[in-house]
């Protein structure tokens, strides 16, 4: 019975990530003015979405340049102080390739979130960013023509991916990155730090995917396919223990932590996707 009711909770994750980001004052809006302060070099924080102090001592700065009312609120006037950067709010045009400016950044943040991250927030629709809106349209059940118009920003606004199950935690370690913005780009597992050559275990039973040296990044990396659609990444390892095709039970162990590929030191970079879609791990982890 508790592990249905456990189950039953995992699955309105997905459906109340929007509420929660609400709550928590994030907003795609607030994470596109956070990029055009940026580029203007008045912000240096983290596009998270979130109107804290850092944002409103740009915005500040921003009025000030402009020679307008400083108070720290971005209206009208202060985004006009942006320039052209600020004319088009995410829904005003029809979204494409070549294209730049707020509505761009703003849908670049949505897009993260729901789990197709496309490198930095920068505010422009480039290669990266059309490959993440044409797979996010593929995930939603749309045309994927790179045309973010009405059905994609309504697709945009539902529920995210979730994991449907528990998952063990795949090193004894604490939780480092999370899920969500880091810096100007987006994180989009779980970094646990561990000593080099600690044991890494399969999160879930499930197939070996993949079983070798990445060459985006990753390093070292293990991929295990699940049911329901679920692929669980286990990157910078040190050694690996299974090779493609194996089958893998729950808590096996499959590799050693290291910091191979684009790592900075030891730990586990965690990873888990469905459908395609990254998706965030801790509210699945036991």
């Amino acid at each position: 019975m508790a592990f249905r009711a456990g189950i039953a909770l995992l699955a309105l994750v997905g459906l109340l990530a929007l509420v929660s980001d609400a709550r928590a004052g994030r907003t795609a809006n607030v994470a596109a003015l956070q990029v055009g302060l940026q580029a203007r070099g008045l912000y240096g924080g983290t596009i998270d979405g979130i109107m804290g102090p850092g944002t409103r001592r740009g915005v500040r700065a921003l009025q000030r340049r402009a020679g307008i009312s400083v108070d720290g609120v971005a209206g009208p006037q202060t985004r006009r102080a942006l320039g052209r950067y600020a004319r088009h709010r995410l829904g005003d045009r029809m979204v494409h390739s070549g294209n730049r400016g707020w509505d761009v950044a703003a849908l670049q943040f949505k897009l993260a979130w729901h789990g197709f991250p496309s490198g930095i927030f920068d505010g422009v629709l480039g290669p990266h960013m059309d490959e993440a809106l044409r797979r996010f349209q593929r995930w939603a059940g749309l045309g994927a023509d790179g045309f973010a118009g009405p059905a994609t920003i309504r697709a945009l606004r539902r529920g995210r991916a979730h994991v449907p199950y528990r998952l063990l935690r795949p090193v004894r370690a604490p939780v480092g990155d999370r899920f969500g913005p880091r810096g100007n780009r987006f994180h989009a597992g779980l970094d646990l730090p561990a000593p080099y050559g600690a044991r890494v275990r399969a999160s879930k039973r499930g197939r070996v995917v993949k079983a070798g040296w990445d060459t985006g990044g990753y390093g070292y990396l293990i991929v295990i396919r699940h049911r329901r659609h679920v692929r669980t990444m286990y990157a910078h390892l040190s050694r690996i223990g299974v090779h493609r095709g194996e089958q893998v039970f729950t808590g096996q162990r499959i590799g050693r932590v290291g910091a191979s590929g684009e790592a900075t030191g030891p730990h586990l970079h965690f990873e888990v996707r469905r459908r395609g879609a990254a998706v965030d791990p801790l509210p699945a982890l036991r």
